[in-house]
Order: structure tokens, then C-alpha cells, then sequence
């Protein structure tokens, strides 16, 4: 009788710690700011609400099932690099000679480990080499095809670079080279800059993570590296503040913009709302550049500012209630 009543009292305290930690997460993802309305027809917006649902749905099981931040940003993340409708992972962009060239990052915000891989051509999944540079590495940045070599000792899958061809990539790269060709390659590369995906979580605990993929810019040279794998560019978490950045990463790197708004955060103890405003849409804008960002606080308070047409984002709130969103307004 003891020993049903016992089992009868851990199951009941099971259930309630389950409940109490999706009562605390909240998952926030973005899959890229530079949304052109003119292309999101209703067909192509259903597959993208359905992407970013099933990315919230993988990642905040995680934080229901009481598992950290960090296994959430990286589920969520993995379900928008398998989907080619984003620039990352299996949609990304091509650089000027027809090639895919991955980044991505993640961050612990209670320990600060990050990790960050930048243009690899066969990882099927960026984001967990990123996690495995964090875990399995003394390293935090790993780059091409070294960090290839290191994706093979951690068994992350590697696939033909062909698995990455898309039409619509494809396409974009040759409208990129037309414009090169009639020496408007200013033009091309403003309209090429867009596309990331990216999530930040508060688990149970109260611990933070944030990651981020791209596939980075359409027709870009020379081995480029935008601010997606760069730690306090593209991406950035501490105890208080967690930033996953989308946009012109020229100018996220000059701003340093995801550390800056942690710290506008953490140390200047500014609302999260007014800081992640400020530098996405006072800062980086005054220098010429712009895009998105998602932004979560320690006490799962959240913002997603961008000064762009949209930004495809999603969110999972205390209440377990999912959003997705599009447009400005929704």
C-alpha cells in the first residue's frame, strides 16, 4: 500500500514539475529579417507559418520535458536548416562561384561557452558542429575545412554538397550575376544580404542559450564571414539577456550589435524592449544598415525588432501558447 502510495505522489510531483518548467520557458525563434512581400504569395507564406510552427514544436518540447536552453535552440534551429524556404542549411544562398558556404553559432548564457563554425561546405547541420566546437573543443571558432575535419571525429553528418542546390538559390545567384555584369553589383549585394535563422530559450531554470545559422549572402567573394558565427556580432547570451541576430552582418559586426544589447541589458540595466530597439533600429540603421533581431531576458520578457518589410519569427510564450508572424503589426 506504501509503496502504490508513493508511486501514486511521484507521479502527481512529476507532473507538476513538467508543468511548472513549461510554465517558466519561452522559446523565441527568427528565420530572417528582409521579408519582400511581393514574393510571399499565400502559398509560400502557409509552408512558412508551418516551418516556423514545427520549429517552436521541436524546440519547446525540449523545455517541457524540463531539458536545458541550449537542446531547445539547437532542435528549433535544426528544423529551419532542414527547410529549403530559409537561408541556412539546406536553403542556403550561393556565394559568386556557385558554391554554399554555412555558419552558425551557439551560446551558453549561464557558463558563457560558445561555439562557432564559418564557411563549411558539407555540414547537413551547422548548428550542431557549433554545439560540438562548445562541448568537444577547446576552440570557439573553427573555420572551412578544418572544422570539416572536426565534424567527422564528432560523427556530425556530412553530405554531398549538392544536397544544398535549390532552384530558387540558384536562381537569385544568376539575377546576382546579371547585375554584376551591368555594374550593379551595389544593388545585388543590398538585395543579397538578408536570411538567417536563429532561437533563444529560458529553460526551467532560469539558464538562457542562443544560436544562430546562415547560409550568409547571395554572390558574396573573397571568403566573406558575416556576423551569424561571430560571438557578440550575430549572436550572444549571458545570465540576463539572450540575442539572436538577422540582417546586413556588416554592420552587426561593427556594432558588436548582440553583445551591445546584452549589456544595455545586463549592466546598464535598461528595459530589453528599449535596448533591443535602440540598436537594431536607431544604431545599426544611422550607419546604414539594417534587419532584425530576437531578444529574450532572464525573466522571459522577449522583443523582435526589425526596421524591414517582415521578419519570418516565432514565439512560445509562459502560457505555451504558440505565435508566428510575418509581417509588422501580426
Amino acid at each position: 500500500m506504501y509503496r502504490k502510495f508513493a508511486t501514486i505522489v511521484l507521479a502527481v510531483f512529476g507532473v507538476a514539475a513538467m508543468s511548472q518548467a513549461a510554465d517558466r520557458a519561452v522559446l523565441v525563434i527568427h528565420g530572417g529579417a528582409g521579408v519582400i512581400k511581393r514574393e510571399m504569395n499565400p502559398g509560400t507564406q502557409k509552408a512558412i507559418r508551418a516551418a516556423l510552427t514545427k520549429a517552436l514544436e521541436q524546440g519547446y518540447a525540449q523545455l517541457k520535458a524540463g531539458k536545458p536552453a541550449l537542446d531547445a535552440v539547437t532542435a528549433a534551429i535544426a528544423v529551419l536548416e532542414d527547410d529549403p524556404h530559409f537561408n541556412a542549411g539546406k536553403g542556403a544562398v550561393f556565394n559568386h562561384d556557385g558554391k554554399n558556404e554555412l555558419d552558425a553559432a551557439i551560446m551558453d548564457g549561464a557558463t558563457l561557452r560558445a561555439g562557432g563554425v564559418a564557411n563549411v561546405h558539407r555540414v547537413k547541420n551547422p548548428i550542431l558542429l557549433a554545439r560540438s566546437v562548445m562541448e568537444h573543443s577547446p576552440h570557439v571558432l573553427m573555420f572551412g575545412d578544418g572544422a570539416e575535419e572536426f565534424a567527422k571525429t564528432q560523427a556530425i553528418a556530412l553530405v554531398d554538397p549538392k544536397y544544398f542546390w535549390t532552384e530558387k538559390r540558384w536562381q537569385e545567384l544568376q539575377d546576382a550575376l546579371k547585375q554584376d555584369a551591368a555594374g550593379q553589383h551595389a544593388d545585388a549585394e543590398k538585395e543579397g544580404h538578408f536570411g538567417t535563422v536563429g532561437a533563444v530559450a529560458l529553460d526551467k531554470d532560469g539558464r538562457l542559450a542562443a544560436g544562430t545559422s546562415t547560409g550568409g549572402m547571395t554572390d558574396k567573394r573573397f571568403g566573406r564571414v558575416g556576423d551569424s558565427p561571430i560571438i557578440g556580432a550575430g549572436t550572444y547570451a549571458n545570465a540576463g539577456c539572450a540575442v539572436s541576430g538577422t540582417g546586413w552582418g556588416e554592420f552587426y559586426l561593427r556594432t558588436v550589435a548582440a553583445h551591445e544589447i546584452c549589456m544595455r541589458v545586463s549592466e546598464m540595466h535598461q528595459p530589453l524592449k528599449q535596448a533591443a530597439e535602440y540598436v537594431i533600429n536607431t544604431e545599426i540603421p544611422k550607419l546604414g544598415g539594417d534587419g532584425g533581431a530576437i531578444v529574450l531576458g532572464a525573466d522571459g520578457e522577449f522583443a523582435t525588432p526589425f526596421n524591414t518589410e517582415g521578419m519570418f519569427r516565432g514565439w512560445v510564450e509562459q502560457s505555451g501558447k504558440i505565435h508566428v508572424a510575418i509581417f509588422p503589426g501580426e
